[in-house]
């Protein structure tokens, strides 16, 4: 259990660098909008477990979200 944790730690990390990497390179293209990795909690239940979830068992990648707010207007 402990090797898929640390396994969904790494995946989620490296969706971030990718992420981080792609707004890097494109910090100078006109119009281009940043992208934001938002993360989520991966919850282990079991019928025998009395609560209802238990945290700690990894990470997920919840979705990649695009900013879309109005930028400066760049001159020609």
């Amino acid at each position: 259990m402990s090797f898929y944790t640390a396994l969904t730690g790494l995946n989620g990390s490296s969706a971030d660098i990718s992420a981080t990497s792609n707004n890097i390179a494109n910090v100078g293209t006109t119009g281009f909008k940043r992208s934001r990795v938002e993360f989520g909690d991966i919850f282990a239940t079991s019928p025998l477990q009395n609560a209802s979830s238990s945290i700690g068992s990894g990470a997920i990648l919840k979705g990649i979200k695009q900013q879309f707010t109005q930028g400066n207007i760049a001159p020609r």
